[in-house]
Protein backbone atom coordinates (compact mmCIF):
# COMPACT_ATOMS: atom_id res chain seq x y z
CA UNK A 1 0.00 0.00 0.00
CA UNK A 2 2.99 2.83 1.21
CA UNK A 3 4.70 1.94 -2.19
CA UNK A 4 2.19 3.32 -4.75
CA UNK A 5 1.09 6.04 -2.10
CA UNK A 6 4.21 7.03 -2.06
CA UNK A 7 5.01 6.76 -6.00
CA UNK A 8 2.42 8.50 -6.81
CA UNK A 9 1.80 11.82 -3.99
CA UNK A 10 5.08 10.86 -2.23
CA UNK A 11 4.67 9.62 1.83
CA UNK A 12 5.86 8.93 4.91
CA UNK A 13 5.21 5.85 6.62
CA UNK A 14 5.70 6.41 10.52
CA UNK A 15 4.08 4.79 13.54
CA UNK A 16 0.63 5.86 14.42
CA UNK A 17 0.31 8.78 17.32
CA UNK A 18 -1.49 7.57 19.64
CA UNK A 19 -1.21 3.75 20.51
CA UNK A 20 -2.61 1.34 18.18
CA UNK A 21 -6.32 -0.62 19.32
CA UNK A 22 -5.82 -3.72 21.38
CA UNK A 23 -5.19 -6.44 19.54
CA UNK A 24 -3.96 -4.60 16.36
CA UNK A 25 -0.65 -3.36 14.88
CA UNK A 26 -0.73 -0.20 13.31
CA UNK A 27 0.81 2.30 10.62
CA UNK A 28 0.08 6.27 9.72
CA UNK A 29 0.81 7.40 6.22
CA UNK A 30 1.07 11.06 5.82
CA UNK A 31 1.33 12.28 1.79
CA UNK A 32 2.91 15.06 0.49
CA UNK A 33 0.10 17.18 -0.29
CA UNK A 34 -1.51 17.38 3.22
CA UNK A 35 -3.38 14.05 2.98
CA UNK A 36 -3.26 11.09 5.44
CA UNK A 37 -4.02 7.67 5.58
CA UNK A 38 -4.29 5.53 8.82
CA UNK A 39 -3.83 1.30 8.76
CA UNK A 40 -4.22 -1.47 11.02
CA UNK A 41 -4.44 -4.91 10.97
CA UNK A 42 -4.24 -8.32 12.95
CA UNK A 43 -4.46 -12.08 11.79
CA UNK A 44 -8.07 -11.34 11.14
CA UNK A 45 -8.49 -9.13 9.04
CA UNK A 46 -7.05 -4.48 8.80
CA UNK A 47 -9.11 -1.50 8.43
CA UNK A 48 -7.28 1.43 6.17
CA UNK A 49 -8.80 4.84 6.35
CA UNK A 50 -7.47 8.20 4.60
CA UNK A 51 -8.90 11.68 2.94
CA UNK A 52 -6.03 10.46 0.09
CA UNK A 53 -5.87 8.27 -3.00
CA UNK A 54 -7.12 4.25 -2.18
CA UNK A 55 -4.37 2.40 -3.37
CA UNK A 56 -5.26 0.08 -5.96
CA UNK A 57 -4.48 -3.39 -3.47
CA UNK A 58 -7.13 -2.08 -2.01
CA UNK A 59 -9.71 -1.11 -4.75
CA UNK A 60 -11.80 -4.27 -4.29
CA UNK A 61 -11.78 -4.07 -0.33
CA UNK A 62 -15.31 -3.31 1.66
CA UNK A 63 -16.33 -0.34 3.13
CA UNK A 64 -17.81 0.13 6.26
CA UNK A 65 -18.81 3.48 8.70
CA UNK A 66 -17.32 3.93 11.57
CA UNK A 67 -20.39 2.61 13.45
CA UNK A 68 -19.58 -0.42 11.61
CA UNK A 69 -16.29 -1.54 13.11
CA UNK A 70 -15.03 -2.96 15.74
CA UNK A 71 -15.06 0.13 18.12
CA UNK A 72 -11.65 0.22 19.46
CA UNK A 73 -10.54 0.40 15.91
CA UNK A 74 -13.12 3.53 15.40
CA UNK A 75 -12.18 4.84 18.88
CA UNK A 76 -8.16 5.40 17.41
CA UNK A 77 -8.65 6.27 14.33
CA UNK A 78 -10.84 9.06 15.26
CA UNK A 79 -8.58 9.85 17.90
CA UNK A 80 -5.21 10.29 15.24
CA UNK A 81 -8.07 12.75 13.08
CA UNK A 82 -8.95 15.04 15.71
CA UNK A 83 -5.62 15.65 17.50
CA UNK A 84 -4.42 16.49 14.16
CA UNK A 85 -7.34 18.96 13.09
CA UNK A 86 -6.80 20.75 16.56
CA UNK A 87 -3.13 20.83 15.19
CA UNK A 88 -4.33 22.53 11.95
CA UNK A 89 -6.96 24.32 13.49
CA UNK A 90 -6.39 24.92 17.70
CA UNK A 91 -9.14 27.43 17.16
CA UNK A 92 -11.40 24.25 17.26
CA UNK A 93 -9.88 22.34 20.08
CA UNK A 94 -12.29 24.27 22.30
CA UNK A 95 -15.02 22.74 21.24
CA UNK A 96 -14.70 18.67 21.19
CA UNK A 97 -18.05 17.69 20.30
CA UNK A 98 -18.35 20.07 17.49
CA UNK A 99 -15.01 18.89 16.49
CA UNK A 100 -16.20 14.98 16.29
CA UNK A 101 -19.75 15.28 15.05
CA UNK A 102 -17.81 17.43 11.32
CA UNK A 103 -14.84 15.05 11.58
CA UNK A 104 -15.88 13.62 8.42
CA UNK A 105 -15.99 16.76 6.18
CA UNK A 106 -13.45 19.40 8.41
CA UNK A 107 -10.92 16.15 7.57
CA UNK A 108 -12.57 15.22 4.07
CA UNK A 109 -10.15 14.79 0.66
CA UNK A 110 -11.77 18.02 -0.75
CA UNK A 111 -13.46 20.49 1.72
CA UNK A 112 -11.63 20.73 4.45
CA UNK A 113 -10.21 23.55 4.15
CA UNK A 114 -14.02 24.86 3.10
CA UNK A 115 -15.86 23.70 6.02
CA UNK A 116 -13.23 25.11 8.34
CA UNK A 117 -13.51 28.37 6.94
CA UNK A 118 -17.39 28.38 7.09
CA UNK A 119 -16.89 28.11 10.56
CA UNK A 120 -13.70 29.95 11.52
CA UNK A 121 -14.13 32.99 8.86
CA UNK A 122 -18.38 33.25 8.41
CA UNK A 123 -18.95 32.43 11.94
CA UNK A 124 -21.24 29.43 10.25
CA UNK A 125 -23.81 31.45 8.85
CA UNK A 126 -24.77 33.73 11.59
CA UNK A 127 -24.91 37.64 10.72
CA UNK A 128 -22.62 40.37 12.45
CA UNK A 129 -21.16 37.48 15.26
CA UNK A 130 -18.41 36.61 16.85
CA UNK A 131 -17.22 32.93 15.73
CA UNK A 132 -16.17 31.88 19.32
CA UNK A 133 -20.14 32.78 19.63
CA UNK A 134 -21.33 30.88 17.08
CA UNK A 135 -19.19 27.65 17.57
CA UNK A 136 -20.14 27.46 21.76
CA UNK A 137 -23.91 27.51 20.26
CA UNK A 138 -23.57 24.59 18.43
CA UNK A 139 -20.90 23.10 20.80
CA UNK A 140 -24.08 23.46 23.53
CA UNK A 141 -26.23 21.73 21.04
CA UNK A 142 -24.48 18.94 19.74
CA UNK A 143 -23.11 17.68 23.06
CA UNK A 144 -26.92 16.91 24.22
CA UNK A 145 -25.87 14.00 21.62
CA UNK A 146 -29.45 14.19 20.00
CA UNK A 147 -27.67 14.02 16.46
CA UNK A 148 -24.82 11.50 17.54
CA UNK A 149 -26.36 8.93 15.93
CA UNK A 150 -27.00 10.81 12.43
CA UNK A 151 -23.31 12.27 12.18
CA UNK A 152 -23.12 11.12 9.12
CA UNK A 153 -26.32 12.17 7.50
CA UNK A 154 -25.87 15.29 9.10
CA UNK A 155 -22.30 16.00 8.65
CA UNK A 156 -22.28 15.60 5.13
CA UNK A 157 -25.08 18.00 4.29
CA UNK A 158 -22.24 20.48 4.74
CA UNK A 159 -20.44 19.06 1.88
CA UNK A 160 -16.88 18.17 0.80
CA UNK A 161 -16.44 20.87 -1.98
CA UNK A 162 -13.18 22.61 -2.85
CA UNK A 163 -14.91 26.14 -3.33
CA UNK A 164 -16.30 27.81 -0.45
CA UNK A 165 -20.48 27.95 -0.86
CA UNK A 166 -21.96 30.28 1.68
CA UNK A 167 -25.61 29.95 0.28
CA UNK A 168 -25.72 26.17 0.41
CA UNK A 169 -23.83 25.69 3.55
CA UNK A 170 -26.02 28.30 5.64
CA UNK A 171 -28.80 26.38 4.65
CA UNK A 172 -27.50 22.92 5.57
CA UNK A 173 -26.94 24.90 9.36
CA UNK A 174 -30.56 25.95 9.26
CA UNK A 175 -31.66 22.06 9.30
CA UNK A 176 -29.63 22.11 13.10
CA UNK A 177 -31.55 25.37 13.57
CA UNK A 178 -35.04 23.56 13.40
CA UNK A 179 -33.76 20.45 15.17
CA UNK A 180 -32.77 22.36 18.06
CA UNK A 181 -35.97 24.46 18.30
CA UNK A 182 -37.49 21.04 18.12
CA UNK A 183 -35.74 19.80 21.12
CA UNK A 184 -35.95 22.94 23.37
CA UNK A 185 -39.59 22.52 22.42
CA UNK A 186 -39.85 18.74 24.15
CA UNK A 187 -39.12 16.52 20.52
CA UNK A 188 -36.57 14.39 19.23
CA UNK A 189 -35.79 15.49 15.97
CA UNK A 190 -35.26 12.13 12.98
CA UNK A 191 -33.99 13.39 9.80
CA UNK A 192 -34.56 12.69 6.18
CA UNK A 193 -37.88 10.99 6.33
CA UNK A 194 -39.07 9.31 2.87
CA UNK A 195 -42.16 9.54 2.24
CA UNK A 196 -45.00 8.15 -0.52
CA UNK A 197 -43.84 11.06 -2.83
CA UNK A 198 -40.71 9.74 -3.30
CA UNK A 199 -39.41 12.96 -1.83
CA UNK A 200 -37.25 13.29 1.54
CA UNK A 201 -39.12 15.57 4.44
CA UNK A 202 -35.78 17.00 6.90
CA UNK A 203 -37.41 15.65 10.00
CA UNK A 204 -39.52 14.02 11.51
CA UNK A 205 -40.89 15.45 15.45
CA UNK A 206 -41.47 12.66 17.78
CA UNK A 207 -42.24 12.21 21.56
CA UNK A 208 -42.73 9.14 23.76
CA UNK A 209 -45.93 9.25 22.76
CA UNK A 210 -45.16 8.50 18.91
CA UNK A 211 -44.75 10.22 15.80
CA UNK A 212 -45.39 13.69 15.42
CA UNK A 213 -45.54 15.67 12.15
CA UNK A 214 -43.32 15.76 9.37
CA UNK A 215 -41.07 19.16 9.13
CA UNK A 216 -39.51 20.42 6.23
CA UNK A 217 -36.94 23.50 6.42
CA UNK A 218 -35.80 26.29 4.58
CA UNK A 219 -33.52 29.75 5.16
CA UNK A 220 -34.03 32.50 2.78
CA UNK A 221 -31.02 34.61 1.91
CA UNK A 222 -31.51 38.33 3.65
CA UNK A 223 -32.51 40.72 0.68
CA UNK A 224 -28.76 42.17 0.38
CA UNK A 225 -27.76 39.19 -1.16
CA UNK A 226 -30.72 38.46 -3.05
CA UNK A 227 -32.96 40.42 -5.73
CA UNK A 228 -35.84 40.48 -3.43
CA UNK A 229 -35.96 44.35 -2.58
CA UNK A 230 -37.49 43.49 1.09
CA UNK A 231 -36.87 41.62 4.26
CA UNK A 232 -40.94 40.06 3.30
CA UNK A 233 -40.27 39.21 0.24
CA UNK A 234 -37.20 37.05 0.69
CA UNK A 235 -39.12 35.00 3.16
CA UNK A 236 -42.05 34.63 0.75
CA UNK A 237 -40.32 34.48 -2.47
CA UNK A 238 -37.91 31.70 -0.60
CA UNK A 239 -40.81 29.91 0.85
CA UNK A 240 -42.70 29.83 -2.17
CA UNK A 241 -40.01 27.84 -3.92
CA UNK A 242 -40.08 25.20 -1.76
CA UNK A 243 -43.69 25.48 -1.06
CA UNK A 244 -44.40 24.95 -5.43
CA UNK A 245 -41.54 22.39 -5.62
CA UNK A 246 -41.26 19.75 -2.94
CA UNK A 247 -44.04 20.29 -0.15
CA UNK A 248 -46.81 20.64 -3.40
CA UNK A 249 -46.20 16.85 -4.22
CA UNK A 250 -47.19 16.09 -0.32
CA UNK A 251 -51.04 15.83 0.55
CA UNK A 252 -50.45 17.62 3.53
CA UNK A 253 -49.44 17.13 6.61
CA UNK A 254 -45.84 18.80 6.79
CA UNK A 255 -45.11 21.72 8.76
CA UNK A 256 -43.13 24.48 7.36
CA UNK A 257 -40.41 26.00 9.02
CA UNK A 258 -38.46 29.27 7.54
CA UNK A 259 -35.19 30.26 9.11
CA UNK A 260 -34.56 33.51 9.09
CA UNK A 261 -31.32 33.32 10.89
CA UNK A 262 -29.27 34.43 8.33
CA UNK A 263 -31.04 38.36 8.44
CA UNK A 264 -29.78 40.86 10.48
CA UNK A 265 -31.72 42.67 12.94
CA UNK A 266 -33.06 44.93 11.08
CA UNK A 267 -33.98 42.68 8.61
CA UNK A 268 -35.77 39.97 10.98
CA UNK A 269 -37.36 43.17 12.77
CA UNK A 270 -38.95 44.15 9.43
CA UNK A 271 -40.04 40.89 8.97
CA UNK A 272 -41.48 39.95 12.85
CA UNK A 273 -43.60 43.27 12.64
CA UNK A 274 -45.14 42.39 8.77
CA UNK A 275 -45.07 38.74 9.68
CA UNK A 276 -46.00 38.04 6.38
CA UNK A 277 -47.65 35.00 4.71
CA UNK A 278 -45.46 32.49 3.20
CA UNK A 279 -48.06 30.37 0.80
CA UNK A 280 -47.91 27.12 3.23
CA UNK A 281 -49.33 26.67 6.68
CA UNK A 282 -49.21 25.73 9.16
CA UNK A 283 -45.91 27.24 8.94
CA UNK A 284 -43.27 28.72 11.75
CA UNK A 285 -41.28 31.32 10.74
CA UNK A 286 -38.06 32.06 13.30
CA UNK A 287 -34.75 33.44 13.75
CA UNK A 288 -32.28 31.89 16.51
CA UNK A 289 -29.12 33.86 17.57
CA UNK A 290 -26.14 32.54 18.48
CA UNK A 291 -27.11 32.97 22.17
CA UNK A 292 -29.75 30.78 22.16
CA UNK A 293 -32.37 33.05 22.12
CA UNK A 294 -35.29 32.19 19.37
CA UNK A 295 -37.69 34.89 18.10
CA UNK A 296 -40.69 34.07 15.99
CA UNK A 297 -44.06 33.66 14.81
CA UNK A 298 -46.41 30.75 13.24
CA UNK A 299 -49.31 30.89 10.47
CA UNK A 300 -52.10 28.22 10.31
CA UNK A 301 -52.81 25.73 13.04
CA UNK A 302 -49.40 24.45 13.71
CA UNK A 303 -49.58 20.44 15.78
CA UNK A 304 -46.53 21.42 17.67
CA UNK A 305 -46.35 22.87 20.84
CA UNK A 306 -43.75 26.19 20.49
CA UNK A 307 -44.35 28.71 22.39
CA UNK A 308 -41.95 27.79 25.18
CA UNK A 309 -39.15 28.06 22.71
CA UNK A 310 -39.93 31.66 21.29
CA UNK A 311 -38.55 34.28 23.41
Amino acid sequence: MFEPLDGNLGATSRRPWFKPPEGYEARRFDVDNGDTALFCWNDDGAYWLGNTETPSSLWRTEKYGFTEVPSGVADWAERELRAELHEQSPWLEPYPHLSWFFLPVFLSKDGRWTTREFFDEHAAGFPDADRDDALGFYERFLSTGVLDEDRETMAGKLGTSEHLDLTRMAATMGEFHAAKLLVDAGYEPRPEIEVTTGHSIDFQARTDEGEQPLVEVTRPLPPNQRSAGTPAAAVRDTAKTKTNGQLSAHAGGVVLFVDCSSFPDDDWLAVSQARPDVGHRPAVVYRTRPDGRTTGYTKGSVPLELESVFD
